[in-house]
């Protein structure tokens, strides 16, 4: 018999494993493959334009190209959240119809894939025009009552006024100055590191703080270069920041992305040494 996700689409199963997590659970995640590929086509069609109300500049460019969440960012272009892999990394790690908190919220793919799922999504972001974007989209999308809750602020001040308790917080940060969003203050991507990573860590105490008991949390990053051309090591202070506040270091996987222009750019890379980056960091944290 033939399956069929919830957007008719038949889907290659594999019957011990698939069938059950979508994704075979293992800590490599290659976004490449068909199944992979028909599910985000499939997101995608119906409607999630996560790139409205998004733009940034990507300091090291110069025509050069790097890669964001499944997706190749350019310096006119900002990185767009993949939905398949929103779709695997909640029912892997959210209890079902669990409250998802998400400190950086950015675009509208990981609200949109969360309520239509039926889970309960609640997401910060400091621009007010990335927000109403969102909520324009998710009317088109879901019902008027199972809309995603949005707020506009910064993390580190709109945290401080919640009380409710969440089951998952997840989110895909940052990745430190290499895409500024904005120059409003409170803003992370706009600040030295040191700032940065003072402002970040904070914010994620605070979300950590409203999970509940053995609760999850989920942040999808990437490693990046400052302008010397040398890795600042943003993935291992992602670990320490989360273990400062009292996480457990529970899981961890890569993400393989599509390969895109990596063939023609990795001549250009091995004159300097650096290899071409075709992955990401998929940290998970345990609340004990």
């Amino acid at each position: 018999m033939k399956n069929f996700d919830l957007f008719g689409n038949e889907i290659v199963t594999d019957p011990i494993l698939r069938e059950r997590f979508i994704e075979p659970p293992f800590t490599i995640l290659d976004t490449k493959g068909g199944n992979w590929q028909n599910r985000k086509k499939a997101w995608l069609s119906i409607g999630i334009k996560s790139e409205l109300g998004r733009t940034a500049t990507t300091f090291n460019s110069k025509g050069k190209t790097n890669m964001f969440a499944g997706k190749e960012v350019k310096m006119s272009d900002t990185s767009i959240f993949d939905p398949a892999l929103c779709e695997v990394l909640y029912k892997w790690f959210c209890v079902d119809g669990g409250e998802i908190l998400d400190p950086f919220a950015g675009g509208s793919v990981r609200g949109i894939v969360a309520n239509k799922l039926g889970y309960k999504y609640t997401g910060i972001d400091i621009r007010k025009e990335q927000i109403d974007s969102n909520r324009e989209q998710a009317l088109d999308i879901l019902k008027l009552e199972n809309q995603p809750q949005w707020y506009v602020g910064d993390s580190n001040e709109v945290l401080n006024g919640f009380t409710k308790t969440f089951d998952f917080v997840f989110s895909c940060p940052p990745y430190a100055d290499l895409e500024v969003y904005s120059d409003l203050k409170g803003d992370i991507s706009n600040m030295p590191y040191n700032e940065f990573m003072q402002a970040y860590e904070s914010i994620i105490a605070k979300a950590c703080n409203l999970l509940k008991t053995d609760g999850l949390a989920c942040f999808v990053v990437g490693e990046v270069r400052n302008k010397q051309g040398n890795y600042i090591g943003f993935v291992p202070d992602t670990i320490r920041a989360f273990e400062k506040c009292g996480m457990k270091f529970y899981n961890e996987a890569i993400l393989v992305n599509a390969y895109g222009t990596a063939m023609l750019r990795a001549n250009g890379n091995m004159k300097t040494r650096k290899l071409v980056k075709v992955h990401q960091n998929i940290l998970v944290f345990k609340k004990a």
